[in-house]
């Protein structure tokens, strides 16, 4: 990982399956490239590059260089890694692998919904006890969740005493499409045994990629 930058910042930034399969394409570059290359090597709007590309400047994970060659309109911006940036490796990332070989466990098992949130919830509460001095549960699910990658914003309820927390990114989102079912559940079992555990609060809905994206989860006071 790249020293200087704190690790929860380099994995959300490298999370997104856009702004890896970006990154690896400079990564794998000789050169910095200008967002237009990265955009016909991907097949994608430049428009849709340059944000992500935005997004890992600023967390350190490339640099720019102006390029003033071509004289008439703007310099182009070229981006590569940075220095200290890291390389990615070359060979598959074990944990989605593993992720993977779990679900079709679990389907060949026979295992359901249900039985997901049981396990996710399990996990839920053992992860709450890190936080019993935090004051509250929203405030202690929201970091929870930021710490697992799934970039969490607030929003208030229909109720003033309910909050609604948006998933903005899902870090399980290619197995999720796949097994709904199973990884939702293991999802929605672990915030609700999350917020169960804290006490002060209860999980009063809880939509998953099935119901809207991005997905949520209604928390109200108790």
């Amino acid at each position: 990982m790249v020293a200087h930058l704190p690790q929860l910042d380099v994995l959300k930034a490298l999370g997104d399956t856009t702004r890896y399969a970006i990154y690896s394409e400079l990564a794998a570059s000789p050169r910095p490239l200008a967002t237009s290359e990265v955009a016909d090597a991907l097949g994608l709007h430049p428009n849709t590059v340059r944000p992500h590309l935005e997004r890992m400047r600023e967390v350190g994970l490339l640099t720019v260089t102006v390029d003033n060659r071509g004289g008439v309109g703007r310099p182009q911006h070229r981006y590569g890694p940075a220095p200290d940036a890291p390389s990615l490796g070359l060979e598959p990332a074990p944990l989605p692998m593993l992720a993977r070989l779990v679900l079709r466990l679990a389907e060949r098992a026979g295992l359901g919904a249900e039985d997901a949130v049981a396990v996710g919830a399990a996990q839920g509460r053992a992860d709450a006890g890190a936080y019993r001095e935090a004051p509250s549960s929203l405030e202690a699910l929201v970091t929870e969740l930021d710490r697992l990658g799934f970039d969490p914003e607030v929003a208030q309820g229909a109720d003033a005493d309910e909050a609604v927390i948006e998933f903005c990114h899902c870090p399980f989102r290619e197995v999720a499409e796949r097994h709904p079912e199973l990884v939702c559940g293991l999802h929605r079992g672990l915030v609700e045994g999350f917020v169960d555990a804290m006490g002060d609060a209860r999980t009063s809905r809880f939509c998953t990629l099935v119901d809207r994206s991005p997905c949520r989860v209604a928390v109200t006071s108790r």
